[in-house]
């Protein structure tokens, strides 16, 4: 439909990876294959990475804070199955840094707050917009036109941002429209 314009995530795996290139996309996106048991399973990444290049590869680094913890500013962990299990696996300076090394891209959700509508986690895009090696986009929590702005401020113009739950033809406030108007004049 819109070949090497797409990207593809959910079950991806060294079985299929490649045939999913082949049909298309540009990109695949990986979680639970990499975050394995917990941990960054790293015989798996970088056989990923021979595989189909790190230039095809995006981590997904879907994270919340720990369940429980009182600590509003305590630290996000990657989360796997559906965002149900934690990893050992912060997600921070060090290892923004470390995997940027294999792969393009980092997708980030916002666990907390994705498709809440409730605002975006301003500080988990300060830091990824301070930190990443590599082009990041976030996703969790927009709720108006606003955060647009917002986010390209906290993440130092280096955070891209999707939208999902908010957005008029999914039920939400914000007009397509109005975003790509916000685009077109950000990016002329």
């Amino acid at each position: 439909a819109y070949p090497k314009g797409l990207q593809i995530g959910g079950g991806i795996t060294l079985s299929n990876a490649q045939e999913w290139l082949e049909y298309g996309a540009s990109h695949v996106i990986v979680t639970s294959f990499v975050f394995h048991n917990g941990q960054i399973d790293w015989e798996r990444l970088n056989s990923l990475v021979a595989l189909i290049g790190k230039e095809k590869l995006v981590l997904d680094l879907s994270c919340r804070r720990q369940i429980g913890d009182d600590d509003a500013s305590g630290p996000y962990y990657v989360v796997t199955d559906r965002w149900q299990t934690f990893t050992n696996v912060q997600v921070n300076e060090e290892t923004l840094n470390k995997l940027g090394n294999y792969c393009s891209e980092f997708l980030v959700h916002g666990v907390e707050n994705e498709g809440k509508r409730c605002g975006i986690l301003e500080d988990l895009v300060e830091l990824l917009g301070k930190y990443s090696p590599v082009p990041v986009t976030y996703a969790g929590g927009v709720k108006g036109i606003d955060d647009l702005e917002r986010v390209k401020v906290l993440g130092g113009g280096k955070v891209d941002l999707t939208i999902g739950s908010a957005l008029d033809c999914f039920g939400g406030d914000i007009k397509y429209d109005d975003v790509v108007a916000w685009h077109k004049k950000e990016n002329p």
